[in-house]
């Protein structure tokens, strides 16, 4: 079965992408992927927070120290913080030049400025195409929908402006009608969707009374929103869709092509399981398709898509009474 296909106009082997993981921030976890099947990786975002923080601990320093000639000392070369984004962009160069799949960075940004400087400095480093990942949830009760709404259209489109590589845009699900936003930024020019990022939600210790605020890696139960909204939107948008969230096993990689996905990304199971678990997703891929003899993965991406009459079309509406019912009926 060819498994080959295109996302943000990059030739692929496989649909399947290492996305941004402590697996994707070391030259040898990226080899490993690479060696595993991995079709191309992203790398951990450049977060303007902490770039921003480590060139003020820097300046601070060097505050410190003027004027005070035995002060070089203390801080031998090397020593003080790059007060820059120099650590991951020497990434994007080293990673470009040893591995033959795409490198995609990943930006996390706060203003248009950080979001445009980082995007040129990412590709001046050589990323093939940036993924911009908006973590802009809404705590503030005075911030409404439309704002939200509209910062992520702003964001897309400053990057669009400030760089040539593909961008795509990574997203939440919690936009109050995300059909109707997707098809926004797709008309405002993102060159791919990923659907759907998980935004990490705090729990509480009541040992210690204090927020917990380890992540937790996603299971296969998150799959359904994905599923969901890409055969909702499959066929019906310019950009380029990428699913993410709740692949496990080479069942939800099938189910994410179904509906329509050009690529799946994974994270979680590749911390739990290895780099090795891309074999076994790519061998399952393979083995289901050719049992039914698909001879490419075009002859089976979308076809339980809404456009090809493979998902109901009643606005889920019977989708909800009969899971209802049939739940009742269980019992």
């Amino acid at each position: 079965m060819d498994l080959a296909t295109t996302y943000l106009g990059l030739d692929l082997r496989n649909p399947l992408i290492a996305s941004a993981s402590p697996l994707t921030g070391t030259l040898d976890g990226l080899r490993r992927l690479e060696d595993a099947g991995a079709a191309a990786v992203v790398l951990p975002s450049l977060f303007e927070e902490q770039i921003e923080a480590e060139a003020f601990a820097r300046d601070r320093l060097d505050d410190l120290a003027a004027g005070f000639a035995e002060a070089n000392g203390f801080f031998p070369a090397g020593s003080l913080p790059d007060g820059g984004p120099q650590h991951q962009l020497d990434l994007i160069a080293r990673a470009r030049a040893a591995l033959a799949i795409p490198v995609i960075a990943s930006l996390n940004g706060t203003t248009d400025t950080g979001w445009t400087n980082y995007a040129r400095l990412a590709e001046q480093a050589g990323a093939q195409a940036i993924e911009l990942n908006v973590y802009l949830p809404a705590m503030d009760p005075t911030l409404d929908a439309a704002a939200v709404e509209q910062r992520h259209v702003d964001v897309l489109a400053a990057v669009k402006r400030a760089v040539r590589v593909p961008v795509a845009m990574k997203l939440g699900a919690g936009f109050s009608a995300p059909g109707a936003m997707i098809r926004r930024l797709d008309a405002a020019g993102a060159d791919g969707l990923v659907l759907f990022n998980r935004f990490y939600q705090p729990d509480i210790d009541l040992v210690t009374l204090r927020l917990w605020r380890h992540p937790a890696l996603s299971t296969k139960v998150e799959i359904r929103p994905g599923l969901l909204w890409i055969a909702a939107l499959a066929g019906t948008l310019r950009a380029a869709i990428a699913a993410g969230s709740g692949v496990e096993g080479a069942e939800e990689v099938v189910k994410y092509l179904l509906v329509g996905a050009d690529v799946v990304m994974t994270t979680s199971a590749l911390l739990r399981h290895g780099p090795g678990h891309l074999r076994s997703l790519l061998e399952g891929l393979a083995r289901w398709g050719e049992a039914r003899d698909f001879a490419s993965l075009a002859d089976l991406r979308g076809r339980m898509s809404r456009g090809r009459g493979g998902w109901p079309s009643d606005d889920g509406r019977g989708d909800y009474i009969g899971v209802l019912l049939g739940y009742m009926g269980d019992r």
